[in-house]
């Protein structure tokens, strides 16, 4: 006679499984089976109805149980359920929603974004010691990732917030104003304890709400030489680049550098919040090719394949994407991974591309507290974008005189432009007339 252990042995083996598959394995009536199930209470979930119904042996996760809620923030700052996400055995959730649910097999892709991470992310296991999370981030696993967005997680990423004590901080805490003038101070207080919110990247940055926008700000600290030196040449190159992309119409983040107290700084406004309050949803191509997209090459490739069901990614903004791409590949930005570009999620959970963002000349970064000189040399276009690399180049060109022609920045990184000019003209010259 089967027992409601070996049902729990039967469902932790393995994927979810199908009411006839499992009346097979025990040889039982749909009735018995029923009992079973209910016996077992929360440790089995069903998942799907009728003939789609499957089940599935679900886990718990000390202080949160074996299901999280989640909510979600519009842009005018209402709250409102997003459903429940069920923690399943095998590392998988199932995100219980109005009307149906998605099965994962890890986290749902917006919660990997929302996950601490990056520059900012390396600080957060030292902030909240009584977590007691690994103090590596690379070292966590999905359940280490879930306390920490349900505990502390009420400005990450996006418009989600998971659990019940981060949606009573969203509540409770609106944004505090800070003045820009106090950015050499948030900037100290960043570069020795690591304070910020959980928005991803590797260079340092903190995160405030000023003058009515939530931003991301990257700094540089003094210096007149060396790598100090470098960087801050770097935040000025980048601002350049996200204004040429915006002036060649293609979007991006709004961005402006300023100088405090000898610092350098690069203040990015967030297009994932409207106000104070208010928040947009957004994917990177990141967390949507862990889940579904299977490894692309590029940017570029990526894009093509978020225009089928059911991204809908429209075909202007896959050209935009291959746009992007190119772009960037003639501005010698080495850093086009996938965590650097996002979408905005519809209603509908179609996509949108977002604004560009971290879109700078990465070929010249130091490596560590060393200055090198790297080639740089334009890459052919395929046939299909000659056109699409023919445009991108004339901003690449424009980018790379404005750079040259700053007499502020080291005479290295100026030269290093007038070269990159002349190779993306030959490179012009090589493909021929247009």
């Amino acid at each position: 006679m089967a027992t409601v252990p070996d049902l729990l042995a039967i469902l932790g083996r393995g994927s979810p499984a199908r009411p006839a598959a499992l009346r097979a394995e025990f040889g039982v009536s749909p009735q018995t089976l029923g009992r079973l199930v209910a016996e077992a209470g929360d440790e089995v979930l069903r998942i799907g109805k009728a003939r789609s119904t499957r089940y599935a042996r679900t886990r718990a996760i000390e202080g949160l149980g074996r299901s999280v809620p989640v909510s979600r923030v519009d842009e005018a700052g209402a709250v409102a359920s997003a459903g429940t996400l069920r923690l399943l055995r095998g590392s998988r959730t199932f995100w219980d929603r109005k009307g149906g649910g998605t099965l994962f097999e890890g986290l749902p892709p917006a919660l990997v974004d929302m996950a601490p991470q990056g520059f900012l992310g390396r600080a957060f296991p030292a902030r909240f010691p009584e977590l007691r999370l690994p103090p590596s981030i690379s070292d966590w696993s999905d359940d280490h990732r879930l306390v920490a967005l349900a505990a502390r997680g009420e400005d990450c990423v996006g418009d989600l917030i998971v659990g019940d004590e981060s949606l009573r901080r969203f509540v409770g805490e609106g944004p505090g104003e800070v003045d820009p003038r106090s950015y050499p101070g948030l900037a100290r207080r960043s570069a020795a304890d690591l304070v910020g919110s959980s928005a991803g990247g590797e260079r340092p940055k903190f995160g405030a709400f000023s003058e009515g926008r939530h931003v991301l700000v990257k700094y540089a600290a003094r210096g007149d030489e060396g790598a100090s030196r470098r960087w801050r040449d770097l935040l000025w190159c980048e601002w350049k680049a996200l204004a040429t992309v915006a002036e060649a119409g293609r979007g991006a983040a709004q961005a402006r550098w300023m100088d405090e107290e000898g610092w350098r700084f690069l203040e990015v406004e967030r297009f994932d919040r409207v106000g104070a309050r208010g928040r947009r949803a957004v994917l990177s191509l990141a967390s949507l090719n862990n889940e579904y997209l299977g490894s692309p090459d590029s940017w570029t490739a990526g894009a093509e394949l978020l225009r089928r069901r059911p991204f809908l990614l429209p075909p202007e903004d896959v050209a935009r994407v291959r746009w992007l791409d190119l772009f960037g590949q003639l501005v010698g930005n080495t850093d086009r991974h996938f965590g650097n570009l996002g979408f905005l999620v519809e209603r509908d959970g179609t996509l949108r591309l977002a604004p560009a963002y971290d879109m700078l000349p990465m070929i010249l970064a130091p490596a560590g507290e060393v200055v090198v000189t790297r080639a740089f040399e334009p890459v052919a276009p395929r046939g299909d974008a000659i056109e699409a690399w023919r445009d991108a180049a004339t901003w690449a060109e424009r980018y790379w005189h404005q750079v040259a022609g700053n007499d502020d920045l080291q005479d290295e990184i100026r030269r290093f432009a007038s070269r990159a000019v002349d190779a993306i003209i030959a490179m012009g010259r090589r493909l021929g007339p247009g």
